[in-house]
């Protein structure tokens, strides 16, 4: 029987197998050192101290003005990340347990994809003609999409399997299509607990005012978009990065 430390143990240890690959296999592995530690919250100057070197190499490595790390420094980075995360309640770790081992892609699943660093959410809606509804966190990147189709979502999937759209984070934005009203998707985030950077609702001319109480109570930044079809958003999103 497996316990609860060494159940959070064998989490962080596929975490870190997942952050070092991402990094290893990556073409800009810049941008993804700077993209985990974003996602953990965590600032240079932290992830330095634990690090034991000075911010500026940080910074340097996330910029590349530094050459690229070798796979003992990423080993050492991501350890720092997941050590930091650890003594500070492992949140972050513990989500990947929620989001990780997702079932296969259903019809429901129009399009997902993780991107190699952080994008702001107003440059993602301008990318979906999206008209935000909600005020918009400062502190809110995207580091991915799911574009899901409403109506099948509704009826295949139950609350614990709506939790599995958030791919590899919840730092990304939820794209609903074939939406009436909108209050269906914002009730189901709500129910799941998880809080994705952004939600954009597609195929609906006006949005329900529950909708928008959910997503200002849970500080969801809420938009629209514009795009006639959903093959236009599909299009517009797949050359991000």
């Amino acid at each position: 029987m497996i316990h609860t430390s060494d159940e959070f143990g064998l989490l962080r240890m596929r975490v870190a197998k997942e952050i070092v690959g991402e990094i290893i296999l990556s073409e800009s592995p810049e941008g993804v050192i700077k993209k985990w530690r974003n996602i953990f919250q965590i600032s240079q100057k932290d992830l330095a101290g634990q690090l034991k070197i000075t911010s500026s190499v940080v910074s340097d490595y996330e910029s590349g003005r530094r050459k690229s790390p070798g796979i003992r420094v990423i080993k050492k980075y991501v350890t720092a990340l997941l050590d930091i995360d650890t003594q500070n309640g492992g949140n972050v770790i513990r989500g990947f347990a929620r989001t990780s081992s997702a079932p296969p892609l259903s019809d429901a699943i129009i399009d997902i994809k993780e991107f190699s660093s952080g994008m702001s959410i107003e440059a993602f809606c301008k990318a979906v003609g999206g008209n935000l509804l909600t005020r918009t966190p400062t502190n809110h990147f995207i580091y991915g999409y799911t574009i899901i189709d409403s109506l099948k979502a509704i009826t295949e999937f139950s609350t614990q399997e709506l939790i599995k759209l958030y791919g590899m984070t919840t730092q990304r934005c939820l794209i609903f299509t074939k939406v009436t009203t909108g209050k269906t998707p914002l009730v189901a985030i709500k129910l799941t607990n998880l809080h994705p950077s952004l939600v954009v609702l597609h195929g609906l001319s006006t949005v329900d005012e529950v909708a928008k109480r959910i997503a200002d109570a849970e500080n969801i930044p809420l938009a629209v978009s514009t795009f006639e079809k959903v093959d236009d958003i599909v299009k517009a999103l797949q050359g991000l990065e």
